[in-house]
């Protein structure tokens, strides 16, 4: 089969299309022709040699994505030959087929799409645990997104809007602000200007409920920007590691500081049934909108690369096989 591969750690260029052996299916998996493939930093990252691999190269890439079951194993009745299938964490669908893990597959209603599936899975089952999870929103809380254009914080803006809450998003230019208030952002902040006082200046001095923080190097200023007794949830560091948190300033403004991790919450099959349907459910209501994904085909993984790199993207980056 071809695949997108790399031998060495490096930039996109190190990016190849090869022929590979084919995967063979244990009793417990599934074998899925893939349609379409979900980028994600975690994939630049692995290229980079940023994060743990497992074995030797040629590496494949791609851990979100969607096909048709081409096969299925001795022990399962539940997935069948045909099925339209997907999947927020199954490596290496950088290629025309993948091996999943049947408590993985995640069947997909008619009227979701593979390039839809590959767009939301991963980040919006992100979006959707740090909305019901980490912090649950209530009516009326005021809810701060950082990188409110990016995949998960569009898809963070929405949800807080459709579960009643008000989003303010913060962004790096002007174009981004406008695609966050299209998302629902009732305001949205520059980090090139005063945020954190616009915040306070947005909720009367009072703070925003909760911050949703990607960035990492922001971690203080976020909770400058939390009200006496909200909470900060860190979920990435996109712009770098966070400083130690000193106790002490938790206990003396009793503010709440949590993690977030999507792992720690697809524990079961149901768990991922449960979540994914609820984000189907919006995404076919209309209630949660998602931009056209930029398509390139497998074999221009790199220009893929090069464009997430860039941050010049707005939407979900999807590569089709």
């Amino acid at each position: 089969m071809k695949a997108l591969v790399f031998n060495q750690f490096g930039g996109p260029e190190v990016l190849k299309m090869a022929d590979v052996e084919a995967p063979v299916i244990g009793p417990d998996e599934v074998l899925i022709r893939m349609k379409a493939v979900g980028l994600n930093f975690a994939d630049v990252y692995r290229r980079k040699g940023n994060y743990h691999l497992e074995g030797s190269p040629p590496f494949i890439l791609g851990y979100e994505g969607a096909g048709i079951v081409e096969e299925a194993g001795s022990n399962i009745t539940h997935i069948r030959k045909g099925d339209r299938v997907g999947f927020a964490d199954v490596p290496y669908s950088n290629a025309e087929l993948t091996a999943a893990p049947s408590d993985k597959v995640i069947p997909l209603p008619e009227d979701i799409s593979f390039e839809t599936a590959a767009s939301v899975l991963l980040q919006g089952l992100t979006a959707h645990y740090l909305t019901s999870d980490s912090y649950a929103i209530q009516e009326g809380d005021v809810c701060v997104v950082h990188a409110a254009a990016g995949g998960v914080g569009q898809l963070l803006t929405q949800m807080i809007r459709i579960l009643g809450g008000k989003a303010i998003a913060l962004v790096s230019t002007p174009e981004k602000a406008a695609v966050a208030k299209r998302m629902g952002a009732r305001d949205a902040f520059l980090y090139s200007d005063h945020w954190v006082q616009e915040i306070l200046d947005a909720t009367n001095g009072r703070g925003a409920d909760v911050v949703y923080e990607s960035v990492g190097s922001t971690i203080m200023d976020s909770f400058k920007a939390v009200r006496t007794g909200g909470t900060v949830v860190f979920y990435g560091m996109a712009g770098g590691d966070p400083v130690h948190i000193d106790p002490r300033m938790l206990m003396d403004t009793s503010k709440t500081l949590t993690g977030g991790d999507l792992w720690n919450v697809l524990t079961s099959r149901d768990e991922r049934l449960k979540r994914s349907n609820k984000l189907f459910q919006w995404i076919t209501s209309g209630s949660l909108a998602m931009e056209d994904p930029s398509i390139f085909p497998l074999n221009k993984g790199a220009d893929a690369h090069r464009l997430l790199e860039s941050r010049k993207s707005t939407g979900k980056i999807v590569l089709i096989p």
